[in-house]
Formats: structure tokens, C-alpha cells, sequence
């Protein structure tokens, strides 16, 4: 346990990882806050300090689970960043918070994502051979190639892997009333998988605010960009 909070921060803000990813993804956004922020990564089931639990493969009962989870940290003002997969969880995830009679984010900030309601473009791949698999994660850049080049552990990853793709995979949009907070959708100029055209409809999900930013890099723009990001992030935080 750390160090108990003096004062409780002005906002949450709640950051869920991409498939094969963890909270570590976002170990380094604390420090460009100031302490008004607090940065509170979410580890799913299956991965680093949940390694024993296993990972969820559908969207509903994850999203159940992570709403009973932090809602005991929803004394303050919060809002969701996700990216690729933690785009949708993120996006869920509000929508069920405001079912539960919580209120809306603050702000939903969806990277790498394509809208939820688009049709899916791409085939499966949770339940095909492991070489497909690999080539995947590959071809998107999600793991290091020194993970890539090592049976064993990537052995290790591989259900937790293909459950994240299970959840994104299976996934069946339902209408809901759109939200009524700001959106802030994130695009990468040589995201071949999400490119900038499938992260505007994102405005359709919102009746409030919704605007795009388009910054360099393939989908791990997350991590090329990132000073840019948050330079972004912080100041919509506070609005």
C-alpha cells in the first residue's frame, strides 16, 4: 500500500490498456500532472499484478466488473482514457457507470479505437493458430520483439491475448441515448489498422463536444506521441 492521500485530488482520471497491454502502459503519465490529477491505471484480470486471474473474453462482465471496482472512487470528478482496446472498454464502461446512477466522465478520451458502432472490418483472430496470432500483434506493435521472438513467454501471454482479442472481437454495439460529455478522440497519421477516418464517427457518441486529433505514429502513437497526448489531455482534464 502507498502512502495514504492528504487531500483528495480534483479529478480521477482512469486509464485502460490495450489488448496483451497492462497499467504499467501508463506508468509515466504521473508526473506531468499536477497532484489536482490523479492517474489511477487500471490492471485487467491475466496480466503483471493480476497474473493468477483469468482474463475475461467478453465485454459484459468485464465492463460489470470494473464499474463495481472503482466505484467506491467516484467521490470526486472522473473521466477515461483507453486506448485501442481500452478505447471501448473506456466508452462501456461510462455508459454503464451513468446506468448505475454514477453520472458521466468528466471527459472520455478514446485513442486508437474505431467508433463502436462501425461494422468491424477486419476478421478474427482469438481463435486462430498462434502464428496468426503473432502476426497480428506484429503487424500492430503491441508487444517487443524480444517478447515476439521468445516461445516461452509468449506462451505465457498468449491466453490473456487472445481473450483481449475475444472481448474486442465479439463485442455487439447496442444504442444507447449518446453521451452528454466531451469526447476526445486520438488518430495516428500511419495507423494502417485505425486511421483517422474511423475515429470521427466517435462524434456520434456524444451530444456534447466531440473533437479529433491526429498525431504521428502507427497504432502505438500512445507511445511515440505521448508528450503530445497528454499535452492534450491535461487541459481538457480541467475544463
Amino acid at each position: 500500500m502507498g502512502a495514504p492521500r492528504r487531500t483528495a485530488p480534483a479529478i480521477r482520471l482512469f486509464c485502460l490498456p490495450y489488448a496483451g497491454g497492462a497499467a504499467s502502459a501508463y506508468a509515466q503519465w504521473p508526473g506531468p500532472f499536477a497532484g489536482d490529477v490523479e492517474i489511477c491505471p487500471i490492471e485487467l484480470p491475466g496480466r503483471q499484478t493480476r497474473w493468477h486471474d483469468p482474463a475475461f473474453t467478453r465485454i459484459e462482465p468485464l465492463i460489470d466488473a470494473l464499474a463495481t471496482a472503482i466505484a467506491g472512487e467516484l467521490d470526486v470528478p472522473y473521466a477515461l482514457f483507453g486506448h485501442s482496446m481500452g478505447s471501448l472498454l473506456a466508452f462501456e464502461l461510462a455508459r454503464a457507470l451513468r446506468r448505475r446512477g454514477f453520472g458521466e466522465p468528466r471527459a472520455l478520451f478514446v485513442s486508437g479505437g474505431p467508433a463502436p458502432q462501425l461494422r468491424r472490418e477486419q476478421s478474427w483472430v482469438h481463435d486462430q493458430p498462434d502464428q496468426i496470432v503473432v502476426a497480428k500483434l506484429r503487424s500492430l506493435g503491441g508487444l517487443p520483439e524480444e517478447v515476439l521472438a521468445q516461445p516461452e513467454l509468449l506462451e505465457l501471454l498468449m491466453p490473456t491475448i487472445r481473450a483481449d482479442f475475444s472481448v474486442c472481437e465479439t463485442y455487439e454495439y447496442r444504442p444507447e441515448p449518446p453521451l452528454t460529455c466531451l469526447i476526445v478522440a486520438f488518430a495516428g497519421t500511419e495507423d494502417r489498422d485505425v486511421p483517422p477516418a474511423r475515429m470521427a464517427p466517435w462524434r456520434e457518441q456524444t451530444s456534447g463536444v466531440c473533437v479529433q486529433h491526429v498525431l504521428p505514429g502507427d497504432h502505438f502513437f500512445l507511445r511515440s506521441s505521448q508528450a503530445e497526448l497528454l499535452d492534450i489531455v491535461r487541459p481538457a482534464l480541467m475544463t
